[in-house]
């Protein structure tokens, strides 16, 4: 005999889903006052550790789950079904906390909104190393490499589907043992709900096969990374796309254009938020795949933000509906709500300002550590206004604590810690 459960969480700033369950038979009451969470709850490490906390043991707050973001996955007959809600964190009137993820992505492209009357479609393009994989060196990219997973992608790819996203692709990477998952693009919120979906689609399929599908930016020190590619466009009131002009410059828009220098302009700061791991900053090295200047350049992955082509061109409007820019530089430790909210801010003011793009011969080097991050996002007035005071010092407080936690740790057993936890 079982009574099914439903389980609601928040993706936080560590990038981990938390939350609590409760049987689905209390789901009606539920969806009005959500489930009981505390302040410090926001300050538990990658590690599940709380290291340090401005909040203490006071305070109440409820994750309240969004029937948008329902998930309901039968696996195998005889296994239990997964079911949960993503959710918000509010204050116990109801109230939207100020340190919430969700809500600060949603505040971020309510903002490139009042700035420009436009949204963003977005996807998240994500890496990960299946441990049930054969090992087999020199097979990047292979049918080989296909082959030794199994039956793994078709589980992936059915739960995707029943999670109510539509798989794009689903391929071997170019490290070993390593995989991509994409999905279609959504709009606005749905774009981060679907890429921590995918996230723990993939680690519950794993899961089921008796293995992990591990997300840490870095696995071992002279190992590829694992990284998280953002695609962007923008759409205009009407839905229409409004990022490609075929005569500008890399064929962006002169909206997109200010859209991506805004993104530049702040990447010093807001890496901190996309790559926020200090194994993030291993990835983001020479001859990894991975960026390490702040940079547009078109169809070059080495790129921070890549003008991506399009495939097949036909008519304009099929043409400007594929074109998009990549985001390159974000990992599996960010909450997807963190990045999504840091670009569309960051995007938002580059158009708000008319910012241009950076010259190519004056490019500037990425952070080259989390700890240097940290400093820049601390002294980023723009992003202090973005996030409040209130929430950039938490998080400021909450990556510092992580740092101290590992600074003493060997590279190769701190790359070795990130891998059992992501």
């Amino acid at each position: 005999m079982r009574e099914e459960l439903v389980f609601v969480g928040i993706c936080d700033i560590a990038g981990h889903v938390r939350g609590k369950g409760f049987p689905l038979s209390e789901l009606p009451s539920r969806r009005h006052k959500g489930v009981g969470w505390t302040h410090s709850n926001l300050m538990q490490s990658a590690f599940g550790t709380i290291f340090e906390s401005p909040f203490g043991t006071a305070g109440d707050l409820m994750i309240v789950p969004d029937p948008a973001a329902e998930v309901r996955v039968a696996f195998d007959a005889g296994t239990a079904v997964e079911h949960f809600f993503l959710g918000d964190l509010r204050n116990t009137d109801g109230s939207p906390w100020e340190c919430c993820p969700r809500d600060f992505a949603r505040r971020g492209l309510a903002a490139l909104g009042e700035a420009a009357g436009v949204s963003l479609l977005s996807a998240f393009e994500q890496e990960f190393v299946y441990t049930g994989a054969a090992d087999l060196p020199a097979h990047a990219y292979s049918l080989a490499a296909w082959r030794g997973q199994g039956t793994f992608g078709e589980t992936l790819v059915a739960a995707l589907r029943a999670a109510g996203l539509s798989p794009d692709s689903f391929l071997p990477e170019y490290g070993e043992r390593q995989f991509e998952m994409t999905v279609a693009p959504a709009a606005g919120i749905a774009a981060a709900d679907q890429a921590v979906i995918a996230r723990e689609m993939a680690r519950s399929a794993a899961f089921r096969h008796g293995h992990r599908a591990v997300f840490s930016p870095v696995l071992t020190a002279d190992g590829l990374g694992n990284g998280v590619h953002v695609h962007m466009s923008l759409r205009d009131a009407a839905g229409a796309p409004a990022s490609h002009a075929p005569n500008e410059p890399m064929g962006l828009s002169p909206l997109m254009r200010r859209f991506c220098a805004g993104i530049l302009e702040h990447l010093p700061a807001i890496v901190a938020l996309t790559a926020p791991s200090p194994v993030s900053y291993l990835r983001l090295r020479p001859n990894r795949w991975a960026p390490t200047a702040i940079d547009i350049v078109q169809q070059d992955r080495g790129a921070s933000l890549r003008v991506c082509p399009v495939f097949v061109p036909g008519e304009a409007s099929e043409v400007a509906r594929q074109f998009n820019v990549e985001f390159r530089t974000a990992d599996a430790a960010a909450s997807p709500y963190m990045v999504l909210g840091a670009l569309a801010f960051a995007g938002a003011d580059g158009i708000a300002r008319s910012l241009d793009l950076p010259a190519p011969d004056g490019r500037r080097l990425l952070p080259a550590s989390l700890a240097e991050a940290l400093d820049l996002l601390a002294g980023s007035t723009a992003a202090r206004g973005w996030m409040g005071s209130v929430f950039l010092d938490t998080y400021l407080q909450h990556k510092r604590a992580e740092l101290a936690h590992v600074k003493d740790l060997p590279t190769q057993e701190l790359c070795a810690r990130y891998a059992a936890v992501y």
